[in-house]
C-alpha cells in the first residue's frame, strides 16, 4: 500500500531522535529537544528539533527563522529534491522501496542543480514584475546589472503535504566561474509582501561556497548573508561589488574569488552572524584582508528602512 507524505512525516516524527542521530550526528539531546548548529549539521545550538509531544519532528533554526518537519530536514542535510527525500525517508524507515532506481548522491546533487537551472531559464526578467514591486517595498533599488534576478509567476513549493504555486522572486546562485549552481526562491503574495507560507524562502541546488552576485569582481568584494542585505548595500553604493551567500552558515563557507584582496563581511547583528564572521576570519586568515561591516539594527536592509539611504551610505563608507 502506498504511504502518504503525511504518514511518512508522521512515522519519522515518531522516531525523531533516531532521525536526528542519523542526519544531525554533530548535535546532542537536551531534554525534549535535539540541538545542532544548522540544517547542514554543524556544531552549535541554533537549530532545535522537538523530540516528543504534539510538535514532535518539527524543527526551527532560531538564527535564520527556517523551520519544517523531518522530511524537510532530510532534504536539506542530504541536498535532495522532494522525490529524493521521500526515497531516503522510506529507506530509513525500512519501508518497501519504490520500483524506480534510487539515484546515488552525486546524481541527486546533479539533478537539483539541473532543476535550478531549468527554473531560472523558465523565469522572466524582473523589471516591471511583482518581484520588482516587492523589492521596492523593502526600500531596494535594482542594480544596473540585475541579470541575477528573475520572476516566475507560478513557482511550485511544498506546503505541509500539498504543493502550491505562488509568484516568486528567483535569484541565480553562481560559482566564481559564473556557472549557475542553484537558485534562491522568495515566494510572494500578489497582495504584497512574502507569501503566507511556513517557509517563503528556500534554495535549490548547490550553495556551499557560492552566492548571488551583483558585481564585476575585482580586488574588493562585500559578502552579505541575505539577498535583501546585499541589495541594500547596492542601493546605497551602486559601484560596490556585492555577493549574497544566503545564510549565516553559507556566509561562513563562502569562497572568495582569487582576485579578491579585500573582503568586506556584511553580517547580521545576531549570534549566528557573529559566528559566521569569526569562522570566515579563521578560514581566510593570511589569504586576504577582511573587514567587518556591522549594521545598527538587525541587518542592513532594516537599517535602510529605519534610517534612509543617505545615513546608511555614510555609515557603510565609514568602514570602507
Amino acid at each position: 500500500m502506498m504511504t502518504s507524505i503525511a504518514d511518512l512525516a508522521g512515522r519519522l516524527a515518531r522516531d525523531a531522535e533516531a532521525v536526528c542521530r542519523a542526519y544531525l550526528p554533530n548535535g546532542k539531546r537536551n531534554g525534549h529537544y535535539w540541538h545542532c548548529g544548522n540544517v547542514q549539521g554543524d556544531h552549535g545550538q541554533s537549530l532545535y528539533v522537538h523530540l516528543s509531544g504534539p510538535r514532535a519532528g518539527k524543527w526551527t533554526d532560531a538564527a535564520t527563522g527556517e523551520h519544517g518537519d523531518l522530511l524537510d530536514l532530510i532534504m536539506e542535510t542530504r541536498r535532495l529534491n522532494f522525490a529524493g527525500a521521500i526515497r531516503e525517508a522510506r529507506e530509513f524507515l525500512s519501508l518497501p522501496a519504490s520500483s524506480k532506481r534510487q539515484a546515488p548522491p552525486s546524481e541527486t546533487r546533479r539533478n537539483t542543480v539541473d532543476a535550478a537551472r531549468r527554473l531560472f531559464a523558465a523565469s522572466k526578467p524582473i523589471e516591471g514584475t511583482l518581484a520588482e514591486e516587492y523589492l521596492h517595498s523593502r526600500g531596494l533599488v535594482l542594480p544596473e546589472d540585475c541579470s541575477a534576478l528573475r520572476f516566475h509567476p507560478r513557482c511550485y513549493c511544498r506546503n505541509d503535504a500539498a504543493c502550491e504555486a505562488w509568484p516568486a522572486l528567483i535569484a541565480a546562485v553562481t560559482d566564481n566561474a559564473g556557472t549557475i549552481t542553484g537558485v534562491h526562491r522568495t515566494w510572494l503574495d500578489p497582495k504584497g509582501g512574502k507569501a503566507p507560507l511556513k517557509q517563503p524562502r528556500r534554495a535549490l541546488g548547490h550553495l556551499l561556497g557560492n552566492g548571488v552576485r551583483f558585481c564585476v569582481i575585482d580586488d574588493a568584494l562585500a559578502a552579505a548573508e541575505g539577498l535583501e542585505t546585499a541589495l541594500a548595500l547596492k542601493t546605497v553604493l551602486p559601484d560596490l561589488s556585492v555577493v549574497a551567500a544566503l545564510s549565516a552558515s553559507h556566509l561562513a563557507a563562502f569562497i572568495p574569488p582569487v582576485t579578491v584582496r579585500r573582503l568586506y563581511v556584511a553580517y547580521d547583528n545576531d549570534e549566528a552572524g557573529c559566528m559566521a564572521l569569526e569562522r570566515l576570519r579563521e578560514r581566510l586568515e593570511g589569504a586576504l584582508d577582511l573587514y567587518p561591516l556591522a549594521p545598527r539594527t538587525e541587518d542592513f536592509n532594516d537599517d535602510l528602512l529605519t534610517f534612509g539611504p543617505e545615513p546608511l551610505r555614510k555609515w557603510i563608507t565609514g568602514f570602507l
